[in-house]
Parts: C-alpha cells; sequence; structure tokens
C-alpha cells in the first residue's frame, strides 16, 4: 500500500473511531438538518472538533509534503462522506502557509463539484478559504473570485461566493457598502432557493454589526421587496424597536 493510500486509510479509521451510536430519530433530525442535495449522501455524526484531532493527528504522524496532502484532499473530498469532507480541508489547511491563489481554483474544481450540504460548504469558506482571501488576496482578487463564484451555475459556489464575502467583512471589520448592496441586488434573482436567501441575510447581519446603521437603512428603504426569510436574518442583530420596523410589510 502506498503512503497517500495508508495515509487515507488511517483516516477513515480514526473517523469510524469516533463515530457516535445514535438513534433513528437522532439520524432522522441530523440528515433533516443537515439536508444533503443527493439520496446517498452519508452522515456519521462526529463532533467537528474530533474531525480537526484525526487531521491533525494524521498530518503529525506521516507529514506529508504540501503535494501529497492536497492528494489526499482531492481523494476524501469526492466521497459522499460528510466526515471525510471535513477532515479534507481541516488537513489541507494546516498546510496554509504554502497557499498561494491558486489554491481559490483548486478548491472550486476539487471541492465544490462534490459538495452536497450547507455546512461543508460553509465550514469550507470560514474556516479555510475565507481567512485566506481575506488576509493574502488584493482587493482585485477577491472581488474577481466572489463575482466568479457567485455567477457558477452551482447553488453551492454561488452560497460560497456569499460566505467569503462575509468572512472577509468579518476579518476586517468592515466592508464596502456599494459592493456588498450590489452583490445582494445580483444574488437576488437566485434567492427562491432557500440557501441563497439565508445567504444573503446572513452577509447582511455580518455587515450590521460593523455598520448598523447602514443596514437598517438598506433594509427599511427594501423591505418590500425582501423576502421575510432575508429580513428575519438580516435584522437579527438590530435593535428591537428597529428590526420591528423592518418586518413590518
Amino acid at each position: 500500500m502506498s503512503e497517500l493510500n495508508q495515509i487515507i486509510s488511517d483516516i477513515k479509521l480514526l473517523i469510524e473511531k469516533y463515530k457516535p451510536n445514535l438513534s433513528k430519530d437522532q439520524k432522522i433530525r441530523m440528515y433533516k438538518i443537515i439536508n444533503p442535495d443527493i439520496d446517498d449522501y452519508i452522515i456519521l455524526g462526529v463532533k467537528t472538533a474530533d474531525l480537526e484531532k484525526v487531521a491533525k493527528d494524521a498530518q503529525r504522524k506521516y507529514n506529508p509534503s504540501f503535494k501529497s496532502a492536497m492528494q489526499i484532499f482531492k481523494t476524501l473530498a469526492k466521497f459522499p462522506v460528510e466526515e471525510y469532507k471535513f477532515v479534507a480541508f481541516f488537513f489541507l489547511d494546516r498546510y496554509k502557509n504554502q497557499f498561494t491563489i491558486d489554491i481559490l481554483q483548486f478548491f472550486k474544481s476539487e471541492y465544490f463539484p462534490y459538495c452536497h450540504t450547507w455546512s461543508t460548504c460553509d465550514s469550507c469558506c470560514i474556516r479555510v478559504l475565507g481567512p485566506f482571501i481575506a488576509k493574502k488576496a488584493n482587493e482585485d482578487l477577491v472581488i474577481q473570485t466572489i463575482d466568479d463564484w457567485s455567477q457558477n451555475e452551482s447553488l453551492w459556489l454561488k452560497r460560497a461566493s456569499l460566505v467569503l464575502l462575509l468572512k472577509i467583512v468579518m476579518v476586517h471589520k468592515d466592508f464596502n457598502e456599494i459592493y456588498v448592496f450590489k452583490k445582494v441586488e445580483y444574488m437576488l434573482y437566485f434567492s427562491k432557493e432557500n440557501y441563497i436567501a439565508k445567504g444573503i441575510g446572513w452577509l447582511l447581519k455580518t455587515c450590521s454589526k460593523y455598520k448598523p446603521d447602514i443596514i437598517t437603512e438598506y433594509l427599511l428603504t427594501n423591505r418590500k421587496r425582501l423576502s421575510r426569510l432575508i429580513l428575519r436574518y438580516a435584522s437579527e442583530k438590530l435593535p428591537q424597536d428597529k428590526r420591528q420596523l423592518i418586518m413590518e410589510k
């Protein structure tokens, strides 16, 4: 067995070690929350902290090169198993000091075609790609990436574009309201998709932490044409009196 296959085999065994014994009702509830977009998707219910430990232990034990780590990532990401995908990006994130801007295209082609849940989409962007692009990429590349992903046919890349943007807002604790509102207006065309609507609301809610008056004004001005789902998410962190006004449609 090659070392790469050995590492992948060990990762699978480690994940299995942390798999909880869930009741039928617990499994039904878990699948309902995660709501994968394919029928044969597997969710084992392993805690995120344990998955991080699996990635850490495997990487420390074998310490493969960055090139090998990318191959391990590609293999794990293709499995229709939630936990394998989490470990894939946790494992690769341990090489983040070797990331270049090419990592964005790598994730776009090698991860998101196999993304089937909001949980893997969001965690990948919040934990790995968002911090990288916020700190290492120039503004033009950030805009180019978000625009490119938002225009992709993939639901998950569209959602990822919103999550990347909100993570950048979180890192910088500021945002360009012209660009954010322009992106929101564009994404509204796809907001019949529940995960896009929630992503829009989440983005605006994040922005409201840093410029609450600007977000309040936007929501009040546009409340008649924004869905209640978007308004509810977006106004969550605003003062109660402002929120009541916003929700009066």
